[in-house]
C-alpha cells in the first residue's frame, strides 16, 4: 500500500480554514482562493469502505500541498471538496494554468493493495480585488465558480469574477447594447500594420476589435470585455473575431496583396473542444491561403500546459495557420513549455522595446528571445516600437519585423490597404507628423 502520512485532522475545517484567510486577507488582499471537489470520489468510499475513501483524500490533500508549495493553504471545505488559498495576483488564464497543473500530476493514479485511483477534479476559482478585505465574498464567489464548474458539458473548470462595484446604469446598458451590437452589425475590425523594419514594406496586420457605438463613438475592447464575460458571451465575440479575420485575409487576397492577418486568440477558444472543427468550417467557407491566417495566444494561455490546448494547436498547425506567442517575456520565467508547442513566430512584449533606452536588461532579454527563435526555427517580430531609437536599437539587434505606433496605429480595413499601397514615412518628416497627430 502507499504511504499516506497526512491526517484529514491536521487540514483546517471550513471554519478555521475561514479564520485563516480572514486573516490572510486582512494582512494583504492580493491572493486567490479555488475550491477542489474530487470527482466521483464517492464511487470510492462505496465500493472500498470509508477508512480507504479518507487515506486516498489524505493522499490526495498531501499531493496538493506539495504541488503548490508551502506557501498554499490548504483547508477541507466538506468531505470530498477542498479549498486551496494561493498568494498573490493572478488573471484567469494563471487560475486555469493551476487547474491543468493539478488535472496532469493527478494523472499519475492513487494506489492502495491492489487497485488504483486516477483522481479528476471540478474547480472553481476566484481571484480576490485589491480593495476586497471580506473573506465572505471569497467564499461566496469559490462556491458560485464550483458550481457553474460541475454544471460545465465539456469543462471541469470556472472562474468566477468578482464586482469590483454594483453594476451602474451605464453598465448594464452595456450589456444590452453588446446583444443589440451583434444584431446591428456594429462591431468592427481595425488593424495594425506589422512591418519590415528595412524596406519599411507591410508584411502583415493585427487584427482589433472596435464597436461603433451608436451614442459613444468608437469603443475600445476594455470597456466591454466586462459586459461580455458577464453575459457568458466571450466564445461569441471571439469566434466573430475570428470570421472577420477570415473574411478580411479573403478580401486581401483578392486584391491581390499577400498580407498575414493575425487575430488574438482567447484561452475560452482553445479550451473549446469545438474550436478547430469551427476553424475548419471557415477555412471551408472562406478558402484562403491559410498560411496567411495567423493566431496568436498569449505566453500564460502556452503556460497552462493542457493537453487540449497542446492537441487543438498541432491540429490548427497541420491545416497550415501559423501560431504565434504573444507578449513573449512578460512575467514567467518557465520557458519550458516553449518546447512543447511548434511555433512560427515569438512577438516581443511592448515592455522590452519601450523601456530599450532605460534599462540594458531589456536589451539582453530581446537578444535571448532571438536566440529561442532561431532555436525553434520561428521568427521574431518586435511590438511596442513608438520612436525611430526603437528603431535603431531593434534594427542592431537583428530584429527584422515589428509593429507600433512609429509606424501607425490600428485603422480600418480601407485605410490599411491604402497604407500598403503607400510608402511608410518615419522620423521627422512631415508625412509622419501629419499622419500621426
Amino acid at each position: 500500500m502507499s504511504v499516506f502520512y497526512q491526517s484529514l485532522a491536521t487540514i483546517p475545517n471550513r471554519y478555521a480554514f475561514f479564520e485563516r484567510i480572514e486573516q490572510a486577507v486582512s494582512e494583504s488582499p492580493e491572493l486567490s482562493l479555488l475550491f477542489i471537489d474530487v470527482v466521483r470520489f464517492s464511487d470510492v468510499s462505496s465500493s472500498f469502505g470509508y477508512k480507504v475513501g479518507d487515506m486516498i483524500l489524505e493522499e490526495v490533500a498531501r499531493r496538493i500541498k506539495a504541488l503548490f508549495g508551502k506557501q498554499c493553504l490548504l483547508g477541507r471545505i466538506s468531505g470530498d471538496i477542498f479549498g486551496l488559498m494561493l498568494p498573490g495576483c493572478h488573471g484567469d488564464t494563471q487560475l486555469r494554468g493551476f487547474y491543468s497543473h493539478l488535472v496532469e500530476h493527478f494523472k499519475t493514479p492513487i494506489s492502495f493493495d491492489d487497485n488504483a485511483f486516477v483522481a479528476d477534479f471540478n474547480v472553481g476559482a476566484v481571484a480576490n480585488l485589491p480593495d476586497n478585505r471580506d473573506p465572505s465574498r471569497l467564499f461566496s464567489g469559490a462556491e458560485m465558480a464550483l458550481k457553474q464548474a460541475k454544471q460545465n458539458k465539456y469543462d471541469n473548470f470556472q472562474v468566477i469574477r468578482l464586482q469590483e462595484k454594483p453594476e451602474t446604469g451605464r453598465s448594464l446598458a452595456l450589456k444590452a447594447d453588446l446583444k443589440r451590437a451583434f444584431a446591428n452589425d456594429e462591431l468592427e475590425l481595425y488593424f495594425q500594420p506589422k512591418v519590415d523594419l528595412h524596406s519599411f514594406k507591410i508584411v502583415g496586420a493585427e487584427c482589433l476589435l472596435r464597436w461603433n457605438h451608436p451614442l459613444d463613438g468608437i469603443i475600445v475592447p476594455g470597456s466591454f470585455i466586462e459586459a461580455a464575460e458577464s453575459y457568458n458571451m466571450m466564445n461569441e465575440v471571439g469566434y466573430w473575431v475570428l470570421e472577420r479575420a477570415f473574411y478580411s485575409a479573403m478580401l486581401l487576397e483578392g486584391l491581390g496583396l499577400d498580407i498575414q492577418v493575425s487575430v488574438n486568440i482567447s484561452p475560452t477558444q482553445l479550451y473549446d473542444s469545438k474550436f478547430v472543427a469551427k476553424v475548419k468550417r471557415l477555412a471551408g467557407l472562406y478558402r484562403v491561403n491559410l498560411a496567411n491566417i495567423e493566431l496568436e495566444l498569449t505566453e500564460d494561455v502556452a503556460l497552462s500546459n493542457s493537453l487540449l490546448v497542446k492537441r487543438q494547436l498541432g491540429q490548427i498547425k497541420a491545416l497550415g495557420l501559423s501560431i504565434a506567442v504573444d507578449d513573449f517575456g512578460k512575467g514567467y520565467s518557465n520557458l519550458a513549455y516553449i518546447r512543447d508547442i511548434e511555433l512560427d513566430t515569438i512577438k516581443i512584449d511592448k515592455t522590452f522595446v519601450m523601456g530599450l533606452d532605460r534599462n540594458p536588461v531589456n536589451k539582453a532579454i530581446i537578444q535571448a528571445s532571438q536566440l529561442i527563435a532561431g532555436a525553434l526555427g520561428c521568427k521574431v517580430i518586435a511590438e511596442g516600437i513608438e520612436s525611430v531609437e526603437h528603431l535603431h536599437a531593434l534594427r542592431e539587434i537583428g530584429i527584422d519585423k515589428g509593429q507600433g505606433f512609429l509606424f501607425s496605429k490600428a485603422v480600418p480595413f480601407e485605410r490599411l490597404v491604402e497604407l500598403i499601397h503607400t510608402d511608410l514615412m518615419v522620423g521627422d518628416s512631415l508625412a509622419y507628423r501629419n499622419r500621426t497627430g
